[in-house]
């Protein structure tokens, strides 16, 4: 499970703006929100007759393989970098 994500924006001044998100605090605040999502997602795998347990384990091989991912947009000369670790 991915555990920090660094967001590094370069701003078209020239300044560079850099935050660090911990997941583990992020996930506490919205889980809620993460248990009301899979609720829904169980209903849907109901509707389209799909088995339940697959997807959640399917979702939570995504969720496993996502450290190591940077994801890069550039608009002009502003660029933002995203880095999950």
């Amino acid at each position: 499970m991915p555990q920090l994500v660094t967001v590094r924006v370069k701003r078209s001044d020239g300044r560079r703006i850099r935050i660090w998100v911990p997941i583990l605090p992020v996930v506490l605040v919205f889980l809620p929100v993460v248990v009301l999502a899979v609720l829904v997602g169980a209903v849907a795998c109901l509707v389209y007759r799909v088995r339940v347990l697959r997807a959640l384990g399917t979702s939570w091989r995504v969720v496993a393989a996502l450290p190591g991912i940077r994801f890069d947009v550039e608009q002009g000369r502003t660029a933002v970098l995203v880095t999950i670790r």
